[in-house]
């Protein structure tokens, strides 16, 4: 089974706009509601691939009620956590030309609350995946990766961690399955962003002398690179198409290369899902469909 963490889902208002002008009324061409979080869209993109998978994680009050109803009735399984007060968080996206965001706060989350999602984490056995991504709500220490996995380290669980410079610096110690850090996350755990393949290939390895198993790279449109925890290095390319959405993209990619794996046990293959799962959320106005993905495949 696949668990994933999403420590701020959100409700995602996306609205596109024929133009938007500031101070003054603007109307929408049209609008949709999207169900955020890093997490969540990999358990989205796991569900869409027939990957079981478990989304987990904080919600409060009315919006959070909508988020889970609507995960629901996808079929995606789901354990969250309840808080007492606040509201899962709205974040606003305008898309007029440019596109504008006005991400939501998102509620307190207290050390009760942290310990009750421990204690369902404790529900995990060996051979079980644990996804854990994104930021993490001022409120909480950037230790809690450290201290969730330090809490499972002993069970033979497969980490797949997938954040920005503390957190995923924090969670190496404990051999993390993959991390999918992209090439500017790695500048700025490195002080300069690689360039070449080359490059690229030697932050991977010093990630690996730190503990992460396998790297996967994204490079935007560039493709992306894998080093694997054999030393075997993947390169991939990206297919053609137009780029209409960056959100997903990257979780998309995490969820395919999991479902290659599990499909598998291949890298090359897993990298291949993985990249075709990405490219296919980024040509589409939200997360991919099984049917959009399986026809990239053939382009990698």
């Amino acid at each position: 089974m696949i668990y994933t963490v999403t420590f701020n889902p959100a409700l995602d208002y996306v609205v596109w706009l024929d133009r938007f002008t500031a101070g003054a009324i603007n109307r929408s061409a049209r609008e949709v509601i999207q169900w955020g979080g890093k997490g969540i869209n990999v358990s989205t993109i796991l569900h869409n691939l027939g990957v079981d998978t478990v989304a987990t994680g904080f919600l409060a009050g009315f919006t959070g009620k909508a988020l889970e109803e609507g995960l629901q009735a996808q079929g995606i399984r789901t354990d969250f956590v309840w808080l007492d007060e606040g509201m899962t968080r709205i974040n606003v996206k305008l898309k007029a030309g440019k596109e504008t965001e006005v991400n939501g706060r998102g509620p307190e989350i207290g050390p009760e609350a942290l310990s009750q999602l421990q204690q369902k984490l404790d529900g995990l056995h060996e051979g079980d995946f644990l996804v854990i991504s994104g930021s993490v709500p001022a409120a909480l220490s950037h230790d809690v990766y450290k201290n969730l996995l330090a809490r499972l380290s002993d069970r033979n669980i497969a980490f797949v961690v997938d954040s920005t410079r503390e957190l995923l610096l924090s969670a190496l110690p404990y051999r993390p399955f993959l991390i999918k850090p992209n090439n500017l996350e790695l500048g700025e755990i490195f002080g300069e962003t690689p360039v070449t393949d080359d490059a690229i290939a030697a932050c991977a390895a010093k990630l690996q002398e730190q503990g992460a198993r396998n790297v996967l790279v994204s490079m935007a449109g560039d493709g992306s690179l894998l080093l694997d925890e054999h030393g075997n290095r993947h390169r991939l390319g990206v297919p053609k198409g137009t780029v209409c959405n960056s959100v997903g993209a990257g979780d998309s990619m995490v969820a395919g290369f999991l479902a290659g794996w599990l499909e598998r046990l291949d890298y090359g293959y897993a990298q291949r899902l993985g990249a075709a799962a990405g490219s296919a959320t980024a040509f589409t106005e939200g997360l991919a469909t099984q049917t959009e993905i399986l026809a990239l495949l053939d382009a990698f």
